[in-house]
């Protein structure tokens, strides 16, 4: 398994952490120039790279880019190398990955909305907080969202890297990069509020309302009133949490979102919300939901994995394998300690076995027939790289 790290660590240093993604192919001026604006010309080119198991990006000039989210838990994971290893080396990459993040967070403004970074600027604006999007415009069936507008999950997954940060550094610049984020997801989100419990949309510019996107800000927020004292912070992330539970199924388990259109189950979304919980549970907080939490974690268990450790993606069928199932399970099972020792190691060894090729890059995803093996910067190799990262941190004994 360190050899498998090796690989991995030694592949993406020198890619210099950017790389592909599965949903960047309007980052082609070609493509983006023959959708015309078209919703479903938008939807079939970005599907159409995504599915093809051969990678034609260089062919319509996709660039390498940096994408924000994989910076993120790049950042994360060197963090908790460092913590476990005071080494200049993971110190430096840090640093580097903190330069990278300040480089491309969108501010907010309170008064006039959106605006990227501007390093000239030397910092926020009054009145403003800011967020991290993704390197690409990306269209859904629901809404179109241009590059860089931030998101809730982005924002929070970054959040949690830039506290750990802090927490294991002392580098007081992740914890600055941090505390606005706090203001993005309460002052600038759309809500859906429903008897007094509220669920954040994905993005400032849209109404979409998801639960693993509401339970991962509700998590950060309840990180960030620890921070900082904001007793809005607290009172928002709790009524965030109670959506959640509120919408828990009998069986443990939550639908992607409420919207029929969004009726399914899947595997390392059930593993996002059930992490975003026990951030709540071991701050002291939501003690009356750890029945319905411990129903979630053995839906979890029991419906996701198959007995050699094969990741199903959805909870009724396996295929297609994707390389977020094992990693999301390897980083929440392994923070759960001995209890779940043996099927955290039977999925990681599964994971390398499967997944990882002779570069050291892992794969995308595993169909019945073939492997879609292009290695994804952000989706693939950002993902190993935390999973493995939180595997160290956790089964040796740093918590």
């Amino acid at each position: 398994m360190i050899k498998s790290f090796k690989k991995l660590k030694s592949y993406i240093e020198k890619e210099r952490f950017a790389g592909y993604d599965p949903y960047d192919a309007l980052n082609s001026p070609l493509l983006r120039g023959m959708s015309f604006g078209n919703k479903y010309l938008r939807i079939a080119f970005t599907q159409g790279l995504k599915r093809l198991p051969f990678n034609l990006r260089p062919l319509f000039l996709v660039p390498k880019d940096y994408n924000p989210k994989g910076l993120g838990l790049f950042l994360w994971g060197y963090a908790k190398l460092y913590k476990r290893e005071k080494n200049a080396e993971y110190l430096a990459q840090i640093e580097k990955l903190l330069d990278l993040l300040e480089g491309c967070k969108t501010t907010v403004s309170l008064d006039t909305g959106l605006r990227r970074h501007d390093k000239s600027r030397g910092g926020n604006d009054k009145g403003s907080a800011h967020g991290w999007g993704y390197n690409f415009d990306w269209q859904s069936r629901a809404f179109f969202v241009p590059k860089y507008t931030p998101t809730v999950v982005n924002s929070s997954f970054i959040g949690h890297a830039l506290l750990d940060t802090f927490a294991f550094t002392n580098l007081t610049r992740a914890k600055d990069l941090a505390l606005p984020i706090g203001t993005f997801i309460t002052q600038s989100l759309n809500r859906l509020n429903e008897d007094g419990t509220v669920c954040f949309s994905y993005t400032p510019i849209d109404h979409y309302f998801v639960h693993n996107a509401n339970l991962l800000g509700a998590s950060l927020l309840i990180r960030l009133y620890k921070e900082t004292d904001n007793q809005e912070y607290k009172i928002t992330a709790l009524a965030a949490l109670a959506y959640a539970m509120k919408h828990q199924r009998p069986d443990g388990s939550w639908f992607y979102a409420e919207k029929d259109i969004a009726h399914w189950i899947d595997s390392f979304h059930t593993g996002f919300n059930l992490q975003a919980i026990r951030y709540f549970l071991d701050l002291g907080f939501a003690e009356e939901y750890r029945a319905q939490y411990e129903k979630g974690v053995r839906f979890y268990t029991d419906n996701f994995f198959l007995a050699d450790g094969t990741p199903k993606y959805y909870h009724d069928r396996v295929y297609p394998i994707d390389i977020h199932s094992p990693a999301q399970a390897i980083v929440f099972f392994s923070g759960l300690g001995r209890q779940y020792e043996e099927l955290t190691n039977i999925i990681l060894n599964w994971m390398i076995d499967n997944m990882q090729g002779p570069s050291g890059a892992f794969y995308f995803q595993k169909h019945r027939y073939y492997t879609n093996k292009i290695p994804y910067m952000r989706w693939s190799q950002a993902w190993a790289f935390h999973a493995l990262t939180e595997y160290f941190y956790n089964m040796n004994g740093a918590n």
